[in-house]
C-alpha cells in the first residue's frame, strides 16, 4: 500500500524469498503448519529477538490475520524441526496464542542451516555490530567447511578471502568491512557492548581486538574510569604498546587520560587568501615553512608577555 506503513510479517519477505527461483521452490514444497512445542530454536542463534514494541505490533497483527510469511525448519533427528528462518514469527505467533504456524520444511545440512539462517536475519532493518559478528563468522566457518570439501586444491588464504567476498555480497557491506565485522568477534563483552551501543567506533574497536583479553581488560577500565572512548590514533598506539608489552592499568589510563584529538586532523587554507603576503616565487611548501616558523615566534611572544605580568 503506497505510503502506509507496512504490515510487520510483510517486512520479512525478502528474508525467505530473494530469487524468482527461490520463491517458485517454496510453492513445489509446500507449506505445512507445525505446532510451536514441535519447534526449536537454531542452536547459538546470533540475532536478538526481544518483546518490544515491535513484536508487540507483529504479535497483534499475527492474532488478527495470521502468520503470511511462512517459516522455514528443518526436520531433528528423533523428532521436532529446527528453526532456520523465522524466530521472530514464532514469538509472535506464541504471544497471540496460536498453537500452529505455517512454515516450510527443508532437508538442510548443518553448514546449508547456519548459511540459511544468516542470509535470513541479514535482511533485518536493525542489526547490532555483535549480532552480525556472530553472524558473519558462522557464516564464514560454514563457508569454509564446504571448501574443504569441495574444493582441496585451495590454499587457507585463498579460502579466507573467497569466502570473505561471497558473505560481502548482498550485504552492502564490503569484504573489508566483513572482515571487520568477524574481528569484534575478538572483543571482551563489555567493550563489544560499548561498540552496541555506538560509543566506540568500528575502527577503534577493531585495533583493540587484536589486544589479548587480559590488555583489553585494562582498556576497559581505564575507559570506565575516564567515560572516555578511544580513538582511533589512541587505540593504535595501546595496540602497539600491548604488543611491545608495555600496556599497564598506569599506561591505558595514560591514555585514556589525554585530551581526544581527531583523528587524522589537518587545517586547509585556501592558498589565494594567502598568496598575497608572500613573494612570487615562494612554493606551497615554502609558504607552508614559513607560517610555521612565523607562529613559533607568536607562541615565544606569547610566553614572553605572559611571563612579564
Amino acid at each position: 500500500m503506497a505510503g502506509g506503513k507496512k504490515n510487520g510479517l510483510l517486512t520479512e519477505l525478502d528474508e525467505l524469498f530473494l530469487t524468482q527461483e527461490q520463491r517458485d521452490k517454496a510453492k513445489q514444497e509446500g507449506v505445512q503448519d507445525i505446532p510451536l512445542s514441535e519447534i526449536s530454536d537454531f542452536p547459538n542463534h546470533p540475532f536478538q529477538v526481544l518483546n518490544d514494541e515491535a513484536m508487540q505490533e507483529m504479535a497483534a497483527s499475527v492474532k488478527q490475520v495470521g502468520v503470511l510469511v511462512p517459516a522455514v525448519v528443518r526436520p531433528k533427528e528423533g523428532g521436532g524441526y529446527e528453526m532456520v528462518a523465522g524466530h521472530r514469527r514464532k514469538m509472535a505467533s506464541e504471544l497471540a496464542g496460536l498453537p500452529t504456524m505455517p512454515c516450510i520444511v527443508r532437508d538442510l545440512t548443518d553448514d546449508e542451516a547456519i548459511i540459511a539462517m544468516v542470509d535470513a536475519n541479514l535482511q533485518r532493518e536493525k542489526i547490532l555490530p555483535s549480532e552480525k559478528a556472530r553472524a558473519y563468522k558462522m557464516k564464514l566457518d560454514a563457508i569454509k567447511r564446504q571448501g574443504k570439501r569441495t574444493d582441496l586444491t585451495l590454499s587457507p588464504v585463498e579460502t579466507k578471502l573467497r569466502s570473505s567476498e561471497v558473505i560481502a555480497q548482498g550485504t552492502g557491506d564490503s569484504r573489508a568491512q566483513v572482515d571487520r565485522f568477524i574481528r569484534l568477534n575478538n572483543l571482551i563483552d563489555p567493550i563489544l557492548s560499548l561498540v552496541d551501543e555506538g560509543r566506540i567506533g568500528m575502527r577503534p574497536a577493531v585495533e583493540l581486538s587484536y589486544l589479548p583479553k587480559e590488555d583489553q581488560e585494562k582498556v576497559y577500565e581505564a575507559i570506565d574510569s575516564e567515560q572516555n572512548m578511544p580513538s582511533l590514533s589512541q587505540a593504535q598506539r595501546m595496540r602497539k604498546m600491548s604488543k611491545a608489552g608495555e600496556l599497564n592499568d598506569d599506561t591505558a589510563l595514560s591514555v585514556m587520560m589525554e585530551q581526544k584529538k581527531p583523528d587524522n586532523f589537518r587545517l586547509v587554507i585556501d592558498i589565494d587568501k594567502i598568496r598575497g603576503y608572500f613573494p612570487k616565487n615562494y612554493t606551497a611548501d615554502k609558504m607552508e615553512e614559513t607560517i610555521v616558523k612565523l607562529l613559533a615566534g607568536w607562541a615565544r611572544q606569547r610566553t614572553h608577555d605572559k611571563g612579564a605580568r
